[in-house]
């Protein structure tokens, strides 16, 4: 396929043209051309924007992954606004010009999150659920989504509601492991928790399934099958270290270090992948300890 991709020189885009490079031509864009050519070698071609991209009608699919990340501040009123313009403003662009294609691409993956779904307890949660409760992480997903959608009348469309991405040395593991590797690991606030979770190589396959069965549309939740508590999730990972586990960190404590952005830690949702289950799709690292031995 001729592929069209946002955030091509982040975790999951650059994954996904690593692996595949043999099978698509890659359109990526970028703010940093001679950095992203480096990452992303000479056979991708580079774009500074999708206001570049003059006939979007050449590209057989559009993968819209741009965002800036959600964790990597704290959640100052210019922070939200940010997240927002790097999400909403790119996926509305690409909507209206699959819109005004005269033959679109076949098919539009476009980001989202498990944060659509809001907090929940530790009942399984599928791409039929709504929220329950709205928070800055249901609001921006809500409309990123949104905007997505205008572009379904033209094309298939595929919200990829994400969960944290398991990658060795990138990503939230490789900041989650810096307190194991001084044995000062363990949960965090009661551990109660739900986290759901993907390995990476299972995130990219599952990329590189939707493009392939066109069968499937609308949200699809790019988790692994076995959501755990942050409990287990620590304790597995300790294991798997052979670390400690016993530095439990008080949820007053990150409500103070990070503020509103806390609640992505302390509170959760158990979400699974019964779309991509149902209709087939085979994980390769279906349990978080099998994970953590690729990843880790």
């Amino acid at each position: 396929m001729n592929i069209l991709m946002t955030g091509g020189t982040g975790l999951i885009g650059s994954a996904f043209i690593r692996k595949y490079r043999s099978e698509h031509q890659f359109t990526v864009t970028t703010r940093n051309k001679e950095r992203a050519k480096k990452a992303l070698g000479d056979d991708v071609t580079l774009l500074s924007s999708v206001d570049e991209v003059t006939d979007i009608d050449q590209f057989e699919a559009v993968i819209n992954l741009q965002g800036e990340g959600i964790a990597d501040k704290r959640w100052s009123d210019s922070r939200k606004q940010a997240l927002k313009d790097s999400r909403w403003q790119v996926t509305e662009k690409l909507a209206a010009m699959i819109k005004a294609a005269e033959t679109p691409p076949k098919v539009f993956l476009s980001g989202s999150a498990i944060g659509y779904y809001g907090p929940r307890d530790a009942q399984p949660v599928n791409e039929n659920e709504s929220p329950k409760h709205t928070d800055f992480a249901v609001t921006l997903c809500q409309e990123w989504e949104r905007r997505a959608l205008a572009a379904e009348d033209a094309t298939r469309v595929v919200l990829l509601r994400t969960g944290v991405v398991l990658a060795k040395g990138e990503g939230a593991l490789a900041k989650m492991l810096f307190p194991y590797k001084f044995g000062l690991g363990g949960p965090l606030g009661d551990g109660e928790q739900m986290m759901s979770w993907i390995q990476l190589e299972d995130m990219i396959r599952a990329i590189q399934y939707l493009l392939e069965h066109d069968n499937l549309s609308g949200p699809v939740n790019m988790t692994a099958p076995g959501p755990v508590t942050n409990e287990a999730f620590s304790r597995t990972l300790a294991s798997v270290l052979n670390k400690p586990h016993f530095m439990r960190v008080p949820g007053f404590v990150l409500k103070l270090g990070l503020g509103e952005m806390s609640s992505m830690l302390l509170k959760g949702q158990a979400v699974v992948p019964d779309k991509l289950r149902s209709h087939g799709f085979e994980f390769e690292y279906p349990t978080v300890r099998e994970a953590f031995q690729v990843s880790v």
